[in-house]
């Protein structure tokens, strides 16, 4: 009777650590909002939790308001990939149908803010984070466009990750040991960020140095990703097929299925930031969560 109580207890006990590190919602599952797209990519949401993400096959931007409404927000968009809002309220974005990186003001006003490095075109901006201090990282895979006004071959000597001082508009490149960089995310101080290099199936977190440079690489998980979000307790989101969430020290801690060929990218939204705003294929999904989200991804 002692033993059967312990082992009660002891399952109990398993039974709530589990919950504990569970991040989705206690009972929550994926809701599809809608299916109405082409190919969903880059959501972000502003100050307000609303969020703003890609149908880059049909070239614009679509907003989704914490009322729960959906519309067209800027189209054409540039054929936008990733975004990113700054701590302005500017949207970020990858802007592929150039190959170039754009700031979208509130009121729509477009700056290209990168048209190229070192005299050619970049291989085409997929994902953009910004730091606390302005610093803006951008991945640079090659992925060959069929709307392109330009050969399907690199111009640049291989896929990178690079770093846009804002305020002097120099770029420069701070990773190049990668296959095929594709998301990105940094912590909400500054000190690290992750790189989803997708050509290896692998994810990096480094160190960020006082000048912006990327230090102390380490391996921080054997996947790859598409997209990348992180919430307030530092755990890291990477999406494919699902969504694959791990803790800080890079351990795997839960999993979302995603009922769609193809899971490309995810960030927080609503006014609390507790949904887990997901862009899949033609679809887009909403998750309800336990935990937040630091910021706009």
């Amino acid at each position: 009777m002692k033993f059967l109580t312990t082992g009660v207890l002891l399952a109990a006990s398993l039974g709530s650590l589990a919950a504990a590190t569970e991040v989705t919602a206690p009972g929550a599952r994926p809701v599809r909002l809608a299916a109405t797209f082409s190919f969903t990519e880059g959501p972000s949401a502003d100050r307000d939790g609303n969020v703003f993400f890609t149908d880059q096959p049909n070239d614009r931007i679509v907003r989704y308001g914490v009322d729960g409404s959906l519309a067209d927000w800027l189209q054409p968009a540039g054929r936008s990939n990733g975004t990113h809002f700054d701590r302005a309220g500017n949207l970020l974005t990858c802007a592929d149908g150039k190959n170039e990186l754009w700031s979208i003001a509130p009121d729509r006003t477009i700056t290209v803010l990168v048209r190229d490095f070192a005299g050619h075109r970049l291989n085409g901006p997929n994902d953009v984070w910004v730091a606390p201090g302005g610093a803006i990282y951008f991945t640079d895979p090659l992925y060959p466009r069929n709307y392109w006004d330009r050969r399907p071959e690199r111009e640049q000597p291989g896929e990178y990750v690079y770093l846009l001082d804002r305020p002097t508009g120099r770029v420069r490149v701070v990773e190049q040991d990668v296959v095929k960089p594709n998301g990105i995310v940094g912590t909400p101080d500054g000190s690290h960020l992750y790189v989803a290099d997708i050509g290896a199936n692998r994810t990096y977190i480094y160190r960020i140095a006082p000048d912006g440079s990327l230090t102390q690489r380490k391996l921080f998980c054997a996947l790859g990703s598409d997209g990348m979000t992180i919430d307030d307790e530092g755990n890291v989101y990477l999406t494919g097929h699902g969504v694959t969430i791990f803790n800080s020290a890079g351990q795997e801690i839960e999993h979302i299925d995603i009922p769609e060929p193809w899971t490309a990218n995810l960030t927080f939204g609503g006014r609390d930031r507790r949904t887990l705003f997901i862009t899949a294929s033609k679809s887009i999904y909403t998750v309800a969560m336990r935990v937040r989200g630091t910021e706009a991804k």
